[in-house]
């Protein structure tokens, strides 16, 4: 046993802690990126990068579980110089379990095209709240990289969605909640993120980290998961993992969280997402 929950245990005796509890079960981290993993403005994780690598090589599944579509995520992986499996855009797409074990499936995705979605809601939606919703894809380029802080490449890589249609609400709260009944009706569901509101099919963060661990327990006698993220939608994901981590986010309110035993960083990301992993794995160790 570890006596340090609480502190930020040093990196040798985090990598001893890992490779004896890997001995007990496999550990699995879900992770959001924006704000949690990477910088929340310039999207840099080079101070942790090699943290990363070595939970990655001592045994540790390290699955990103972001609004990011496919091309940001594989990018991601390209810069970490790792492939690590993922769930992009929400839920709505799960790729690379097959990193993990050879039988596993390549990837499942669990969400219609957007083209479907988005022909439900012109269908669905009356007038008035339509005129609400500012679609991304029609709004100037200037405007999409002060929305998503990306330029050229990257900003083609962020609008290059397959699942999920991102929009802005030009509304109230009344009438927000008014839209997502009427999707949610039609098996729809509105997702918001830091940045925008996604329209989704009836998927998220949650139901696909549950099917990957639906997966993974085939093979794998015991399983603990480890949540991370920095925003409000990612609270449902952190409630449903073994040990919920939180980020640092000067926009959040700590107060309006309710999720037992949760560990939280003072720092922001990256280096807050290392701190929380820290303590998790030390929370975890001292609970064997």
């Amino acid at each position: 046993m570890i006596s340090c929950f609480g502190c930020t245990p040093s990196f040798s005796m985090i990598l001893s802690l890992v490779i004896n509890l890997y001995k007990k079960f496999s550990l699995i981290i879900f992770t959001d990126l924006d704000g949690s993993l990477l910088h929340r403005d310039t999207f840099k994780f080079d101070t942790i990068k090699d943290f990363i690598s070595n939970l990655v090589d001592q045994g540790i599944i390290i699955i990103p579980n972001s609004s990011k579509t496919e091309k940001e995520i594989e990018k991601f992986n390209e810069e970490l110089g790792v492939k690590l499996p993922y769930i992009s855009e929400n839920g709505s797409s799960i790729k690379g379990l097959n990193l993990i074990n050879a039988n596993f499936p390549d990837k499942i995705v669990l969400s219609r095209e957007k083209e479907e979605l988005i022909k439900i809601f012109n269908d669905k939606v009356p007038e008035q709240l339509k005129d609400k919703c500012i679609q991304i894809s029609k709004i100037s380029k200037k405007e999409q990289e002060k929305i998503f802080g990306q330029k050229d490449d990257k900003l083609k890589d962020a609008l290059n969605r397959k699942y999920t249609s991102p929009f802005l609400f030009n509304g109230d709260k009344n009438e927000q909640n008014k839209l997502s009944k009427i999707l949610s009706s039609n098996s729809l569901t509105l997702q918001e993120g830091g940045r925008v509101i996604n329209l989704c099919d009836n998927i998220n963060k949650v139901k696909s980290m549950n099917k990957v661990i639906k997966i993974l327990k085939k093979t794998e006698d015991m399983i603990k998961s480890i949540g991370v993220g920095d925003n409000y939608n990612d609270l449902d994901m952190l409630k449903n993992c073994d040990v919920p981590c939180l980020v640092f986010n000067d926009k959040f309110k700590l107060d309006q969280i309710n999720i037992d035993n949760l560990i939280f960083s003072n720092l922001p990301s990256p280096e807050g997402w290392a701190d929380v992993i820290k303590k998790a794995l030390v929370k975890i160790g001292n609970n064997v």
